[in-house]
């Protein structure tokens, strides 16, 4: 037989032996689903942007996922989403049935807190990202500071959930390194809740992501009832172009660089978060879903009607970013420690 004749014959049956196992395994990951449920997991209460990304995931992820499973949502609140990623990676079916959508410091309580983040991120594996999600400090209009100067010399109230949350550590960061005179009031639920305390005055400044601020506070922030006056993440959102990065108003370049470290979890944004142990096929298929749902022009156009922004980033790319936080140097990551205390 002749030996180009032999070659293409090869490669058609390796071709065909590829697709008759894609076939197995689309057929295989669509029986398992057809007929249930899958739980998108939330460390945190209705109404903020975790929720707003979870939802549209169910909306609009099931059509694509084999065998078409119904999408809920649960919400597990407490501890600025620690409780919830605790109990994920510890106890949540590893089968495909339970997934996630966690804060973007997830990685960092982890190297930060071994003893409150109870979990390996690189023992779970991420679907997708929706969006990055810089965190957006924003000032309410009668506050007795204005300016980035004024922040260091007048004292400011900053309202926030817990030690554990952007909301406490981001703040506690320009305290320490950037000289601000913020004193801190946790105790919060979460955002809606400090952001309405914000609103009544009792406190003077909050972060929270710009994702959910720019869906629900768009008209008074226009309005110039609240300002953004900082930002957190490696580059500036492209909706806040004036509007300095945390390390941009810090002078020294350990300190800029502590502060990157810290802001890095905003490139891994609202993702989607598998469980260890879920079976590849599982995961090839739910990342495939999200690939192609966030190319989706109703899911596009639904998104622009409800203003959140959507920026996806790949599963793999996404891990790539969590695997690069777990490798910065160790007194980087001492200096983010002490500084966040």
């Amino acid at each position: 037989m002749n030996r180009n004749i032999k070659k293409g014959l090869f490669g058609a049956a390796i071709a065909l032996l590829a697709m008759t196992a894609q076939g197995h395994a689309q057929s295989s990951v669509e029986q398992f689903y057809k007929g249930r449920n899958l739980t998108i997991m939330l460390g945190h209460p209705p109404g903020g942007s975790y929720d707003f990304y979870a939802r549209m995931a169910a909306e609009f992820m099931r059509k694509y996922i084999p065998g078409n499973p119904n999408i809920i949502i649960e919400n597990r609140p407490g501890g600025a989403g620690v409780v919830a990623a605790a109990f994920f990676y510890a106890q949540s079916p590893r089968d495909g049935t339970v997934i996630s959508l966690f804060p973007e410091t997830l990685v960092h309580t982890q190297i930060l807190e071994p003893e409150i983040g109870r979990w390996k991120v690189q023992e779970m594996s991420y679907i997708g990202s929706f969006a990055p999600v810089n965190t957006g400090f924003v000032l309410r209009k009668g506050a007795p500071a204005k300016t980035i100067e004024e922040m260091k010399q007048k004292q400011l109230i900053v309202g926030c959930s817990g030690v554990n949350s952007q909301s406490y550590q981001y703040p506690a960061l320009l305290k320490v390194l950037g000289g601000f005179d913020f004193k801190m009031v946790c105790g919060y639920k979460g955002s809606a809740e400090y952001i309405h305390a914000m609103e009544q005055g009792e406190v003077d400044l909050v972060s929270s992501a710009w994702n959910s601020w720019r869906v629900t506070h768009t008209a008074p922030i226009a309005s110039g009832e609240l300002i953004p006056v900082l930002q957190a993440g490696l580059r500036r959102n492209k909706e806040l172009p004036n509007v300095p990065l945390m390390q941009e108003v810090v002078s020294d370049p350990k300190a800029k660089r502590i502060i990157e470290f810290a802001s890095a979890g905003a490139a891994i944004g609202r993702a989607l978060l598998a469980p260890p142990q879920i079976p590849a096929d599982r995961l090839a298929a739910l990342r495939d879903a999200f690939d192609k749902t966030v190319r989706d022009k109703e899911f596009l156009e639904t998104a622009q009607k409800r203003k959140l922004e959507i920026d996806p980033t790949s599963g793999a790319e996404v891990q790539k970013i969590a695997n690069d936080i777990l490798n910065t140097p160790p007194d980087i990551v001492e200096g983010a420690k002490t500084s966040m205390k």
